[in-house]
């Protein structure tokens, strides 16, 4: 397996300063956020010739891009506007993930809050969508994984699986992410990556606590959860409540050798975890260290 670092945790630098730290502290690679109006993405007015000078320097920096997180999640819309919107979006991360040889794009499976209806109907759009978008990123080698994510149609281990194995594409997996499904229904670890095993193609890493027991998640868009709706705190890995060793043992036992993302939420959270140069630096030693045990 290999440790990437994700864009979320580095708010204050550019794409390149993230890169650079990311080779400082020992990673393997980079997970890019593009989206307008954060500073470590690209965004939309990003030109080839600067994705491909960002190749360059990733290449010098020995360190690759891994994937590309699309923010677009309108895929299952009826509503043919918004779903161009995000088809387009997922296009241009196609061809951004092509330019610097990354092989996943991160897809919110669809666009689903609480209390929406119509979820069949919504869920057959989403699976064409998909079908289509996979079929012209299979021409470029890249892959799309839907992530366990709350306000989307994939948010539990069985309804992911079953989404993507309705996808039918062999390019479609499964972004399993345990923090996710911890604050959203606490399925047990084992008990997800056994469902998922044969799908999942690329893993988030971020760790949390809850702010107290009992408390209900609760969250009013696809992306983040607003500080007052918040049921739990962000921790570096290793300091919250994950398993990630077991974790990465029950991954390994399954045959999983991809990449580890940090998805490090400081974007979202700051006022929880310290800047990524400290905070990543020992989450990336943390997982270096389960994976030498791995190995031995």
């Amino acid at each position: 397996m290999k440790i990437a670092g994700h864009t979320m945790g580095t708010p204050e630098l550019t794409v390149l300063e993230a890169a650079k730290l990311f080779s400082e502290i020992g990673m393997d690679a980079i997970e890019i956020i593009y989206q307008e109006g954060y500073k470590s993405a690209l965004h939309e007015s990003t030109t080839d010739e600067e994705i491909l000078e960002l190749k360059r320097e990733l290449k010098k920096l020995g360190i690759e891009a891994s994937g590309i997180v699309s923010y677009a999640s309108d895929y299952n819309q009826p509503d043919e506007n918004r779903r161009k919107a995000a088809i387009r979006d997922c296009r241009r991360c196609i061809e951004i993930a092509w330019m610097l040889g990354a092989h996943f794009i991160r897809i919110y499976g669809g666009t689903f809050l609480e209390g929406d209806e119509n979820f069949d109907e919504k869920r057959k759009i989403l699976v064409s969508t998909m079908r289509m978008l996979a079929d012209e990123a299979k021409e470029k080698n890249v892959a799309l994984v839907l992530e366990n994510h709350f306000n989307t149609m994939t948010t539990g281990p069985q309804i992911t699986y079953d989404i993507v194995s309705e996808i039918d594409r062999d390019n479609v997996g499964i972004l399993y992410d345990q923090a996710n499904i911890g604050f959203l229904s606490g399925e047990d670890y084992r008990k997800c990556i056994q469902i998922q095993r044969d799908k999942i193609f690329y893993v988030h890493v971020k760790d949390f606590k809850f702010k107290a027991e009992g408390r209900k998640f609760s969250a009013g868009s696809v992306t983040h959860v607003n500080e007052e709706e918040r049921a739990v705190v962000t921790r570096i890995v290793g300091e919250g409540i994950l398993p990630w060793k077991e974790i990465i043992y029950n991954l390994h036992e399954v045959g999983y050798d991809g990449y580890l993302s940090l998805e490090y939420e400081r974007r979202w959270h700051p006022m929880d975890i310290p800047e990524a140069a400290v905070g990543m630096a020992k989450s990336a030693a943390y997982l270096r260290e389960i994976l030498g045990t791995l190995e031995g």
